[in-house]
């Protein structure tokens, strides 16, 4: 391998277990690795500290581990074991009332740069670094290893997420296996969902959203739901099942509204009691005439850089007022944020300012964020990405 310096006290930071360097903290040298190789990483003095995928950019290094140990085959699938032992303690790798989960997640699961989600018998990956990417066939290997014949394929989704020059040069396909038709269709807390993983958003679902579909459907009963950014409609077959008077999904994408009307069919519900509404939310929110009990406002990401932290900040702003002032006296409303540069406390004073720019008063029923399946480091908070809140309007 070839190996790389740190600057002098630049090493604290990875002493303490963060899985990131970033450039400023590398010493110049004129044998610079490629992208997504594997270098060693050394302090001032020539103390080793980690092994990791370099990449040229804002993280210089992504690192795999603390010890001088070889990155092979043995390596990925030790990793995997131990996130799917993590997912079986949490009642997940069982595939009762649900058969789809995130096996690795990143940070979270010692992994930086790698996102796994398993939907039935496939495994669908999704690389954010070269360096993942170019392991894809050992993580393949290594899942069938690990799962046997209860999987049967794996599916690479990278494309999206690698950086653009590198994105152009590669394509999504399958690692291992190929396409079973009725391996679309998973169940979640026991509601069927059909799930697109070659063509739909992310992986195909968003399973980050598993415990608050669930909290809804809590409170969805005898209740008028608007569930906004409603893509495959999640969100609306929880509380259709739970026994809401009439749902409307609202999404920009005909594509999702489609998705959303067959997952309502495909759970035997009242088909009468659900429309589906193609449509921009915000332009949707400004001249609907209809009032709702609960409102489910799950924005895709405003903000991807620091730089657009203010601008999203402003459309969350927007955005949650207009749904605020079409809030029924005592309805509820579930508002989230998926922008990492927007933390929790900045979320919720957006929330508290456009509530005052409503003329509504509110509680704070729940603070929501991310299921256990989608872990946070203790070492990289910023692991921390979904925050919400689920508020009573008076």
């Amino acid at each position: 391998m070839k190996q790389l310096k740190l600057k002098p006290k630049k090493e604290v930071a990875v002493q303490r277990f963060h899985p990131w360097v970033f450039s400023g903290a590398v010493a110049p040298t004129d044998d610079r690795p490629a992208d997504g190789e594997l270098v060693e990483l050394f302090d001032h003095q020539g103390r080793f500290l980690a092994i990791g995928h370099y990449q040229e950019g804002s993280i210089s290094l992504r690192i795999l581990t603390h010890r001088q140990e070889p990155v092979d085959q043995a390596f990925w699938l030790e990793r995997l074991r131990n996130a799917f032992e993590y997912r079986r303690q949490l009642g997940l790798a069982e595939g009762k009332e649900t058969d789809c989960y995130r096996l690795v997640h990143g940070e979270g699961d010692g992994l930086p740069g790698l996102i796994i989600d398993v939907y039935r018998q496939t495994a669908v990956v999704q690389c954010h670094s070269i360096g993942m990417h170019q392991a894809r066939e050992d993580i393949a290997a290594a899942l069938m290893g690990l799962y046997g014949q209860s999987l049967l394929a794996v599916y690479d989704k990278s494309k999206e997420s690698l950086p653009t020059q590198y994105a152009e040069t590669v394509a999504n396909g399958y690692l291992q296996g190929s396409a079973v038709a009725e391996a679309a269709i998973v169940m979640e807390n026991g509601h069927a969902f059909r799930v697109d993983w070659e063509g739909g958003q992310k992986t195909g679902f968003f399973l980050d959203q598993r415990d608050n579909r669930a909290l809804v459907g809590r409170y969805a009963d005898g209740r008028k739901v608007l569930n906004a950014f409603s893509y495959s409609g999640g969100f609306s077959v929880y509380a259709l099942a739970a026994g809401a008077l009439q749902v409307d999904s609202v999404d920009v994408s005909k594509k999702a509204i489609e998705l959303a009307e067959q997952n309502v069919e495909l759970n035997d519900l009242p088909a009468g009691r659900h429309r589906g509404i193609a449509a921009d939310v915000m332009h949707y929110l400004r001249h609907t005439e209809e009032r709702y009990d609960l409102m489910v406002v799950d924005p895709p990401a405003f903000a991807k850089s620091i730089k657009k932290r203010h601008t999203a900040v402003q459309a969350y702003k927007r955005l949650n007022a207009e749904a605020l002032r079409r809030i029924e006296p005592g309805g509820l409303l579930f508002t989230f944020s998926c922008s990492q540069v927007v933390d929790v406390d900045l979320f919720y004073h957006t929330i508290v300012a456009a509530a005052i720019e409503a003329g509504r008063r509110v509680r704070v029923m729940h603070r929501l964020s991310q299921p256990p399946d989608h872990p946070v480091s203790l070492f990289h908070p910023e692991g921390s990405y979904l925050k919400g809140l689920a508020l009573e309007v008076e």
